[in-house]
Order: structure tokens, then sequence, then C-alpha cells
């Protein structure tokens, strides 16, 4: 047993909801500072203040001491690419030229094993040294990608949520055509191979992945819907992930690609007709959606990724948080890599702030006295249990409710000098949080734990000064 003292900060419920005066709900999280966090056997034992710690975990259990840092529980990345650890930063316009031109050939390279391997372990590390925990995560259409996929997550012993992609349509040429899927009856085997191998093997789970409706034939999205379908009554229910209305090009191609097949009133309803959407499913970006697909993703208990900082660097558009909040659709808060900027949580919060300020100003919003801006607390939230929320995993992650797995990160408050200039004059705790989640980023990360283990953050900067 080991009792980490520190200031604690987590989260029972989303602070948006249900307060609309423009503050957050207090019933929401709970701050414990001076705090204390118990964990045994890898579990969260007891999160309060210290004063109230039992005097038997004091006594009997081993002491870390983390006062003057902040802990929370592990962040929770709802989306991101391993298959892209090496085309983040890639210039190339908006989306669908962008991926052409970058993304299809930097994932083509995980053909080769021994490559997806080494790609593989540096995207873990980076997570990790960035305070994250557990992640939605695509690989690539090879199935050795995900092997390795998995392998790496299982041997860190980390909670991780990923499948092989899934594409078969070449998209009018865009797509090579040696970085698709053979017959669709191939890509099911693999994937049923994928499924019987890794899906709730420890901490993992397994997504059926199309990518987007743009690549994948109809026939690819039924049997991917068939695949998740036939499993959600049973007791290893799978999940899905796929991007939707990430482009006002994207949108308008989808429209017309399934037309005549399937006349769907959205391009949400053209997974949905498929069978893909319902609990379990994540939806990476959901820029360009309306009410009634909100209100769809709601009913359903399906999950959307708020992707600020892909958004702005393709240019795509601005996520409605508002709008999914008001219509109580699951939402988490995601880094997209790489698309996606940066590994960073902190850093995805800040833009997702500013993501929100702006979305603030478009003829869809509402009226000034109900918009809302984003929080610390609520960034914060959307980091750990509204990522956990949407993927339906905070059974297991996202709090320090007792039983849950004890994956945590501890953050420095000084870990810059600006950071720590602004928060010695900020005001009170909310304004040092907001600072932390504007100003902060991996030198923020003091140190990430899972399973109530330190994991070993490679610091290469430090190393190579």
């Amino acid at each position: 047993m080991t009792v980490f003292l520190g200031t604690v900060l987590h989260f029972t419920d989303d602070p948006w909801v249900p307060c609309h005066e423009g503050h957050d709900d207090p019933k929401a999280y709970h701050l414990y500072d001076p705090g204390a966090l118990v964990v045994r056997d890898g579990v969260v034992l007891w999160a309060g203040h210290h004063h109230e710690c039992p005097r038997e975990f004091v006594d009997h259990g081993r002491v870390v001491d983390h006062r003057g840092h902040l802990i929370v529980p592990g962040f929770v990345d709802p989306h991101i690419h391993s298959g892209q650890v090496d085309s983040i930063a890639s210039p190339g316009g908006q989306l669908l030229p962008w991926l052409r031109d970058y993304m299809y050939p930097s994932e083509m390279r995980f053909a080769d094993p021994d490559y997806a391997r080494a790609a593989t372990s540096f995207f873990f590390d980076r997570l990790l040294e960035c305070g994250t925990t557990s992640a939605c995560v695509y690989t690539t259409i090879h199935p050795h990608a995900t092997d390795a996929f998995f392998a790496e997550a299982h041997l860190r012993r980390l909670r991780m949520v990923s499948g092989k992609l899934l594409m078969d349509d070449d998209n009018g040429g865009t797509v090579p055509k040696e970085y698709l899927d053979g017959p669709v009856e191939q890509a099911e085997e693999e994937c049923r191979r994928l499924i019987d191998r890794w899906h709730h093997t420890g901490r993992l789970r397994y997504a059926v992945s199309p990518r987007f409706a743009l690549t994948s034939t109809l026939k690819a999205l039924r049997m991917a819907g068939r695949l998740y379908q036939e499993s959600r009554h049973t007791d290893r229910p799978l999940w899905v992930q796929s991007h939707l209305a990430e482009n006002r090009d994207e949108v308008r191609a989808v429209m017309e690609k399934f037309r005549d097949s399937l006349d769907p009133r959205s391009y949400l309803d053209v997974y949905d007709k498929c069978g893909l959407v319902g609990p379990r499913s994540m939806w990476g970006h959901s820029v360009w959606i309306d009410d009634e697909d909100r209100a769809l993703l709601a009913d359903a208990g399906a999950g959307a990724a708020f992707n600020p900082t892909s958004n702005l660097f393709l240019g795509s558009g601005l996520f409605d948080l508002d709008g999914a909040a008001r219509a109580r659709a699951r939402v988490g808060l995601g880094t997209d890599v790489g698309g996606g900027t940066s590994y960073s949580m902190l850093q995805t919060m800040n833009e997702a702030y500013k993501v929100v300020a702006m979305a603030n100003t478009y003829p869809h919003a509402v009226e000034e006295k109900h918009r809302k801006t984003l929080t610390g607390l609520r960034a914060f939230y959307l980091a750990t249990l509204g990522g956990a929320r949407a993927l339906h995993l905070d059974e297991h992650i996202g709090s320090f409710r007792h039983g849950r797995e004890a994956d945590f990160v501890v953050l420095d408050w000084a870990a810059t000098p600006l950071l720590k200039r602004r928060t010695e004059v900020a005001r009170d705790f909310h304004e040092r949080l907001f600072v932390l989640a504007t100003l902060g980023d991996d030198r923020a990360v003091k140190q990430t734990y899972v399973l109530g283990e330190p994991v070993l953050r490679h610091r290469w900067t430090r190393r190579e000064a």
C-alpha cells in the first residue's frame, strides 16, 4: 500500500452540467489541498484530505511525497494515430490533400515490422511523458502493426483501445493502391484474429476501425457494423472508432458517395445505417454536424472527440462544445497526432480554450448571456473523466473513486520560469489551474504512474542539453 501526498483533484461529473450561470458546478469535482491518494494492488483505495486519511493507511503504507504538486487522474486521449509518429507537423493544406501527400506515405512505412515496433515504442514514450495513460488509437492497415501496438501496450500494462485500420476504397485515386485492404472477407478475417488475440487481454480493448467513409466501400462499412453489432450483447462487446465530419469538403464528398445507396440525412447517418453508431463508438472531430446528429450521439451513448489542435492546424473548423454539452453528448479532449501538433494534453487544453472562444462568434452560437468559456476545471474534466466516459471506460479509469485503476499524473506548478511566476500571483486555485492548462506542456509532468507504479520517463532534452 502506498500513500501519495499532494494536491489531489478529480471529477465525478461534468462541471458544465447542470450549471448554467457561468460557473463550474462545485458538486462535480473534488479538490483536496493538502490531499492524499492511497493505492493498493494497482487500484485506488482512498482519496481525500490529508488530515482525514485513516491512520492505518499512514502507519502501514509507504509514503510518497508530492506536496506542492498537483495529482490528477491520468489523461485519456480518445483520438490519436500511432501510425503518424513521423508525420506530425507536415504542411499540406486541408484534410484530403494532406492525407494524400503526407499521412498515407508515412503510415505505409509500418509495412516493415521492425519499423512498426520501434515507432510504436516511441509513440508510447511520448504519451507517458505527457501524462497520457489511456487512449483510443488508430494503427495502420497492417495486422502486424496492430499486433505490435497491443504487445507494447500490454508490456507496459496500459489501458488502451485500438484496432487494425480498415480502408478498401482509394477515394478517387488519392489512396495508394498498395495501401488498401484486400477483399473485405480477408480484412474481416484479420480483424477477427486480432480480436481473438487481444480483446480483453489485460487492459486492452479492440475497436473496429474504418478510417472514414470516403476510404471504405459500403460493403466494408457494413462488415464493420456487423462485427460491432454481433458483439454488443455479449460479455465482451467491441468498440468502434472512425472520423466524422472533420472538413466541409469531406462532408460533401461523403453525401455524394452514398446518396444513391443509402440516401443519408447526414454524414453520421451513413455510419448509423451501417450499424456503427452506439455505445463505445468514438467519432473523431464531429465538427460539421447538427443538433439532430448530436442528439443521436447522446441517445446512442456514442462519444465525440474534440480535437482542437488538429482542427486549427488543418483549417477544418471549430468544434461546438456548448452544442454537444446541451445535447448531453459524451465528449473527450483528443490530440489527434499527427494532425494535432502536440502529444501534450495540457497544450491541447490551451488550444481548446481558443476554439471555444472563437466558436462563440459563429452565427450558430447561443445568446451571449448563455455562452461558456472553457474553464480550467472543465478542461481537466474533458482530459480525464470526460474522455473515460466518452469511451465507456469510466468504471475503470478517469477518477479517483474507490476501486478505480490507479493511473495518475503529477504536475509541477513551477515547471518553467513563466509558469512559476504566473502561478505565484494567481488569486486562487481556479486561476492556477487555468494557468497550468494554458501555459503547461510536457515539462509540467513530474511523473506518470500506471497502476500505482512510476513510469520511467525519457527526458531527451535534458540528456542532450
